[in-house]
């Protein structure tokens, strides 16, 4: 009888130990859940701007680009005739970095960050024309 009770006890110990284990996984996930339904539900950002020489003319056909750091994917845009560009239906969740490159010359490149809760972020990228 001995024997018994003391197998029950080092199992309900056992059981003791994994509890909380378990119940922290259960609410890891189901807190991983949650994050994942209030990302889905938040709004796109955009992103827009003008690319300038650094005289302040605008630069129509210089090539924007821009990395989505967490995919590593590439976008790009042609300016207009303004110098103007844009970047549509953002994650609000990622890192952007965006640069600009006109007939061989490159801007300095510049990061739209997560934690920029503008639904509209204004970036205006500047090229060195002179070399």
């Amino acid at each position: 009888m001995m024997k018994k009770s003391f197998a029950l006890a080092t199992a309900a110990m056992g059981f003791a130990f994994l509890l909380p284990a378990a119940l922290h996984a259960a609410i890891t996930v189901t807190a991983t859940a949650v994050e994942l339904e209030q990302r889905s539900r938040e709004e796109p950002r955009s992103l827009v701007g003008e690319v300038r020489s650094n005289q302040g003319q605008p630069l129509a056909d210089a090539v924007v680009y821009l990395k989505n750091t967490k995919t590593l994917v590439v976008k790009t845009f042609i300016t207009e005739g303004t110098g103007a560009y844009r970047f549509p239906a953002l994650s609000p969740s990622v890192d952007y970095e965006v640069h600009a490159e006109y007939k061989g010359a490159r801007s300095d490149t510049k990061t739209l960050s997560s934690f920029d809760s503008r639904k509209q972020a204004i970036i205006h990228l500047k090229i060195n024309t002179e070399k």
